[in-house]
């Protein structure tokens, strides 16, 4: 499974960091990115920031797709 966040979408409330730590992290810039390990996909972000979600992280990804404001987490199986 792959995920990316459409930063155009995103209303920085952090409920994906809060529900998938692993998966998600908000930035300086009041935005939610996508992340692999230590690696943030903020560059440029949006669909060419496509990260593959851990293993036993798939169900906390999609409830932080569900409970999103501004739907703007997308994933790719």
């Amino acid at each position: 499974m792959k995920v990316w966040i459409d930063q155009d979408l995103c209303t920085g409330d952090g409920l994906c960091e809060e529900i998938a730590p692993a998966v998600f992290t908000l930035l300086d810039d009041g935005l939610s990115y996508v992340k692999e390990g230590d690696k943030v996909f903020d560059s440029p972000g949006g669909h060419d920031g496509l990260a593959v979600v851990p293993d036993g992280m798939e169900d906390a990804t999609k409830e932080a797709a569900e409970e999103c404001p501004g739907e703007c987490i997308f994933i790719e199986e």
